[in-house]
């Protein structure tokens, strides 16, 4: 029935090694990260500091308070950012992970620096008080121009942030945490967050230009990041009609991607066709293009826009279960099959579905393109579904290739659980029927 192992020794779960190693990745990317939300602070800061504190406006998050307190006490931005900061980032150390927080801390770092240098760069003496020093207004009173440039500014380096692992930090923060379990976008959180925060200045100010000129702000720099994100997450799907439909599906698999043959029949002739189909992001068809004009220059191509895809390879689904509490509440316990792989989740589900709802990484919360994901994920099974339970909380259990079941139980937080050795689904199930009897 399958060896069972009892754990209940602090040190006796398998170690999690090899995750702050760098696993897979090169130092060359993650030089690469770090550089890129060097210029997604810097773009960040000059918006804030260029074109917000001078014309008293303000946006939304961290950022927004620590101008709101600038404006009435006049304590530097930076001072305040970085303390709300440094509370804030505690608690993304326990859902985002070590890695992201690191370049998080990373970036909070760096952008006290700038904010600081920026401000010491345009300082100018006061006309109405020589003695002090004031920010100067680099485009005249021109205030929603700077209103507008500010927004573009912020929005960009968000996004160039995002896209390397890494965030300014506050609201951002907030954001991605509830990203990473619903299928909202970044925009939209991050202006949930902030409409308090703009309104709030009303009771600096009393002119609800000021308001206004806010609010403006906060949308045009949040439809920046969401048009940034949707460019670069944009996926179109290809239609192949083509006389070596064998050639082009091997060539697209051997970069990657999934491919779908279907049967077709050309209507004229009434000869049988092979229809390739395939979704890959927009950003790879130029060279998708190229490859199948080299294996067939006359090969038949239509590309149309996904605006969105789900499932494996792209983005996860995360959406509420649409069903009653009470039918939720008697639904089977979940079962993680340590895998992205549909066709085991499939599988899983058929022989163990009476006692267990078997779900994928992807479906709690688990991405393995990200790097502190798939560097454990990449060892041997034990610390596969160690690791799920430790950090996601759920039971999970690893099918290999021959059919072989580890199995992770138990209550992690106090080092009550059990590892089992299974030969197939078959026995698993029966070992569940013991426990579940």
């Amino acid at each position: 029935m399958g060896q069972e192992q009892k754990t209940n020794k602090p040190n006796s779960f398998p170690p999690l090694e090899g995750v702050n190693r760098g696993g897979g990745r090169r130092w060359g990317s993650e030089l690469k990260d770090y550089a890129f939300i060097a210029v997604g602070v810097i773009l960040y800061a000059i918006g804030m500091t260029v074109f917000m504190l001078p014309y008293s406006l303000t946006t939304g998050g961290v950022a927004g308070i620590s101008s709101i307190i600038y404006y009435v006490t006049g304590v530097e931005v930076q001072v305040t950012y970085i303390i709300i900061n440094a509370i804030l980032l505690v608690v993304a150390v326990k859902v985002l992970g070590v890695r992201f927080c690191i370049k998080t801390i990373y970036a909070v770092a760096l952008m006290t620096f700038v904010l600081w240098f920026l401000q010491r760069l345009i300082e100018v003496p006061d006309p109405a008080n020589p003695k002090m020093m004031m920010l100067a207004k680099l485009i005249g009173d021109e205030s929603f121009m700077a209103c507008v440039l500010g927004a573009i500014f912020e929005g960009v380096g968000l996004y160039i942030c995002f896209e390397h692992n890494g965030s300014t930090g506050g609201t951002d923060i907030i954001a991605l945490i509830v990203q990473k379990f619903r299928t909202m976008s970044l925009g939209s959180i991050l202006m949930t967050c902030d409409v308090i925060i703009i309104s709030s200045c009303y009771f600096v100010f009393h002119d609800w230009f000021r308001v206004i000129y806010g609010f403006v702000l906060l949308f045009i720099s949040s439809m920046t990041l969401d048009y940034c994100i949707r460019r670069r997450h944009q996926s179109v799907q290809f239609m192949i009609f083509s006389r070596n439909p064998n050639a082009i599906a091997d060539a697209i698999v051997s970069t990657g991607h999934g491919v779908t043959v279907l049967d077709g029949e050309g209507w004229y002739t009434h000869t049988d066709r092979k229809v390739v189909v395939s979704i890959i992001r927009q950003r790879e068809q130029v060279v998708m293009q190229r490859m199948f004009k080299q294996i067939d220059p006359y090969a038949f191509v239509s590309m149309t826009d996904a605006s969105g895809v789900w499932g494996e390879g792209f983005d996860a689904i995360k959406v509420k279960d649409n069903k009653p509490r009470s039918a939720r509440n008697k639904k089977n316990a979940v079962l993680v099959c340590v895998t992205n792989n549909t066709t085991k989740i499939d599988t899983a589900q058929q022989v163990l579905g009476d006692y267990y709802d078997v779900r994928s990484l992807l479906q709690v919360g688990c991405d393995t393109r990200k790097e502190f994901y798939s560097v454990v994920l990449g060892q041997e099974p034990r610390r596969r579904v160690s690791f799920v339970k430790k950090f996601f909380g759920f039971d999970a259990f690893y099918l290999a290739k021959d059919g072989t079941v580890t199995l992770v139980q138990g209550n992690y937080d106090q080092n009550e659980y059990d590892i089992t050795e299974h030969k197939n689904l078959e026995e698993l199930k029966q070992y569940l029927e013991i426990k579940k009897a």
